[in-house]
């Protein structure tokens, strides 16, 4: 005898929106953490691994002092202390934007062909931000955090 009680196959919610749900907890539980805390004047936060190994700057080094700086609402002091990762935020803003559209209605905002040389490109300039960042020499100096 056939049951009546039937068992849908279908997941209730799709891997793409949980990974929406995850993706967007993650986001926003830091974004409350960092603007609670700020980076320069708590040991919330790890310094960098690479800065306490070599003394020198990473590319990266100041993006979460720059980060509680943006979400204070002061982009200049953001830009002080990564321009790079200021310069990068809208890309990865758009990203997410473009990723949340997807999983909501099924269709993606434009996405644009990026050619591998583009690719390279940008990792040549990070390298060279990382570089150049650590002459102790102006202009150079100003992009140390």
């Amino acid at each position: 005898m056939q049951s009546s009680f039937l068992i849908s196959s279908t997941p209730l919610v799709s891997n793409k929106r949980l990974g929406w749900v995850i993706i967007t907890t993650v986001i926003t539980a830091g974004s409350i953490v960092l603007y609670s805390f700020n980076p320069a004047t708590t040991n919330v936060f790890p310094s960098s691994p690479f800065r306490e190994l070599t003394g020198l700057f990473c590319a990266g080094c100041g993006s979460l002092r720059g980060l509680h700086q943006l979400l204070r609402g002061n982009l200049g002091a953001a830009f002080g202390f990564n321009p790079l990762m200021v310069l990068l935020l809208p890309f990865m803003f758009y990203s997410y934007i473009s990723y949340t559209v997807e999983v909501f209605t099924g269709r993606s905002l434009y996405k644009p062909f990026i050619h591998p040389k583009l690719i390279w490109c940008l990792l040549y300039v990070i390298i060279a931000y990382w570089i150049l960042r650590n002459i102790p020499v102006e202009p150079f100096s100003w992009l140390a955090p």
